[in-house]
C-alpha cells in the first residue's frame, strides 16, 4: 500500500492552529481567571439586585401547578442531596438547578438583556449558579463572580452571534453562559470549563418554535433545561469528560452551522455586562414594558372610559411586533393559557387598560379568558415604526392611541421606565418588588433575613442563603 506523504507548510484546512488556543479555550481562560475584586462596585451593586429580583420571582411562582408537578417528579426521583430547592428539599445539582430555574421563570418577570438581533434573561442563569456553588461549599463573593460570569458571556454571545433569526432559541447562547458559570462555580480549572461549555454548547441548540405559535410550558422550562445541562455539563467535566475542542470555529461547529462567523477577544473582556441588563417593571414580556406604562398613563387620563373605547393603535418597534405583536412569530390573538397571554401585546394592553395593572393575579385562568378582555384584545392593532425600530435597543419607543366611540382619542408615549437603562432600579425597588411577590410564602422576618444575606452577600456563604430559602413556604397564607 502506498501513502501519500503529508507537507509540513501548516495546518490543513479547517485545523486547529496549534500555536494558538481554541476559541472555547480561550473563553474558558476568561471565566478561570475572573475574580470578585475585578467587579466594579456598580457591577456588584446590580447583581445583588438582579439576585434578589430572581429570587423573589422564584418565590412567587412557588404554588403555579407546573412548579408543583416538577418538585413533585423531582422528589419522586431523588437525587444526592448536595443542593437546596427554594422552599425546602435537597437534591442532586442539576436537578436543583432546574427546579429553581424553573420558579425564577415562570412568571416571566425577570431581567433581560436586549441585542438588535436577541433578546435573553441573564438572571435565567441564576439556578445553575445557585446550586453548583452550594455543592462545593461555596462563598457568596464566589457565588456574585460566576453569576457575573454568566452575564458576560451570555451577553456578549448574543451581540455578535444572534440565533433568532436562524430559526434557534434564545437559550442556544445559554448553554454555553451556563456551563461556563457553573464551571465556574465548582472551580474547575480552565481545561474542565473548556470541556464544560464545548459539552453544552453542542449538545443543546434548541429551536425558536419554543415561542412562536401557541405556546406551551416549555416556554418557561426551555431555560431551566440548559440551566441543568449547563450544570451536568460542568459535574461531567470535574471528572474528566472532554467536549469538543473546537465546538465555536470548527467543521460543523456552531459557526458554520448556526451562528455564522463572530469574534470575541476575550482576554479584553471585563464583568460588566450586568449594568447593560434591564429588569422588568410589569409582569410581562420585555419588550412590552414602555407600551404598559402607555396603557397606564393613558388610562389615568381624565375622561376616559374603557368600556367606550372603540379603537386601540400602538406603534412600536419590530422586534416588539414580531415577537409579541402579531407579527412573525405568529398570531397573538388567541389566548387562553399564561403562556399565551404573557407573549401576547394585544392581551396584555388590554388588560392593562382594563385593570390598570399586570401581575401574576392578571394571569389566572378565569382572567385570561374573561370577555371583557377578550373582546378589548381584538379591537387592539399593532403597527410597526421603522424609525422606532432604528432606535432600538438604545430605547424601547411606545406610542399608544386610543379612541372611543364618541372620537375622543387618548395618546401616550415611552421610550424608557424604571428599570431600564436610563433609569436603574435600585435596591429599595427591588425590595418593594421582592416583598410583594414573597409576601404569601415568607414571613417579614423570614424575608428581612433573606434580603440582608442578599444585600451583604460577599462576606457570606452560600449555605447561609439556600438554608433561608429552604425554610419558605410552599404554600400561600
Amino acid at each position: 500500500m502506498t501513502t501519500t506523504p503529508q507537507t509540513s507548510a501548516g495546518p490543513a484546512a479547517g485545523a486547529a492552529d496549534p500555536a494558538r488556543p481554541t476559541e472555547v479555550r480561550q473563553l474558558a481562560e476568561f471565566v478561570h481567571a475572573a475574580r470578585f475584586e475585578d467587579l466594579s462596585p456598580e457591577a456588584v451593586e446590580q447583581l445583588k439586585i438582579r439576585v434578589l429580583d430572581t429570587l423573589g420571582v422564584a418565590v412567587g411562582a412557588l404554588d403555579a401547578e407546573p412548579m408543583v408537578a416538577i418538585r413533585g417528579l423531582v422528589e419522586d426521583l431523588g437525587g444526592t442531596p448536595r443542593s437546596t430547592l427554594i422552599g425546602g428539599g435537597r437534591t442532586a445539582p442539576d436537578r436543583a438547578a432546574f427546579v429553581n430555574g424553573a420558579l425564577s421563570r415562570y412568571l416571566d418577570f425577570m431581567d433581560s438583556y436586549l441585542a438588535k438581533g436577541e433578546t435573553n434573561h441573564p438572571s435565567d442563569n441564576l439556578g445553575a449558579v445557585l446550586a453548583a456553588s452550594e455543592s462545593v461549599g461555596g462563598t457568596g463573593a464566589e457565588l456574585l463572580t460566576a453569576f457575573a460570569v454568566a452575564y458576560q458571556v451570555h451577553t456578549r454571545l448574543s451581540d455578535v452571534a444572534p440565533v433568532r433569526a436562524r430559526g434557534f432559541d434564545h437559550t442556544t447562547q445559554g448553554a454555553y453562559a451556563a456551563a461556563a458559570a457553573a464551571a465556574k462555580a465548582m472551580r474547575l480549572p480552565a481545561q474542565q470549563i473548556a470541556d464544560a461549555v464545548a459539552i453544552a454548547g453542542t449538545a443543546n441548540n434548541a429551536l425558536r418554535v419554543t415561542r412562536t405559535g401557541n405556546l406551551s410550558h416549555w416556554k418557561g422550562l426551555a431555560y431551566p433545561q440548559v440551566a441543568k445541562e449547563g450544570t451536568f455539563a460542568a459535574l461531567l467535566a470535574g471528572r474528566g469528560i472532554t467536549g469538543p475542542e473546537e465546538v465555536f470555529e470548527g467543521n460543523k461547529g456552531f459557526k458554520e452551522s448556526i451562528a455564522g462567523d463572530f469574534a470575541i477577544d476575550w482576554s479584553a473582556e471585563d464583568l460588566e455586562s450586568v449594568r447593560r441588563t434591564i429588569i422588568k417593571r410589569h409582569n410581562a414580556e420585555i419588550h412590552s414594558q414602555t407600551a404598559l406604562d402607555a396603557a397606564q398613563n393613558v388610562r389615568a387620563q381624565d375622561g376616559f372610559a374603557v368600556r367606550a373605547v372603540e379603537r386601540v393603535r400602538l406603534r412600536t418597534f419590530d422586534v416588539a411586533h414580531s415577537i409579541i405583536g402579531g407579527g412573525e412569530e405568529g398570531d397573538k390573538r388567541t389566548v387562553r393559557t399564561k403562556e399565551e397571554a404573557d407573549h401576547s401585546l394585544p392581551w396584555m394592553l388590554a388588560v392593562v387598560l382594563l385593570d390598570g395593572e399586570i401581575t401574576p393575579a392578571q394571569y389566572h385562568h378565569e382572567r385570561i379568558v374573561d370577555d371583557d378582555v377578550q373582546d378589548l384584545m381584538q379591537k387592539v392593532e399593532i403597527v410597526p415604526d421603522p424609525v422606532f425600530s432604528d432606535r432600538f435597543p438604545q430605547a424601547m419607543p411606545a406610542d399608544l392611541e386610543v379612541a372611543l366611540a364618541d372620537g375622543t382619542v387618548f395618546h401616550a408615549a415611552h421610550d424608557s421606565y424604571e428599570g431600564f437603562h436610563t433609569d436603574p432600579l435600585s435596591w429599595d425597588g427591588a425590595r418593594a418588588k421582592f416583598d410583594a411577590l414573597t409576601a404569601p410564602f415568607a414571613p417579614p422576618e423570614l424575608r428581612e433575613e433573606i434580603a440582608g444575606i442578599v444585600r451583604d452577600l460577599e462576606r457570606r456563604s452560600v449555605a447561609e442563603l439556600t438554608d433561608a430559602l429552604a425554610r419558605v413556604s410552599t404554600v400561600r397564607s
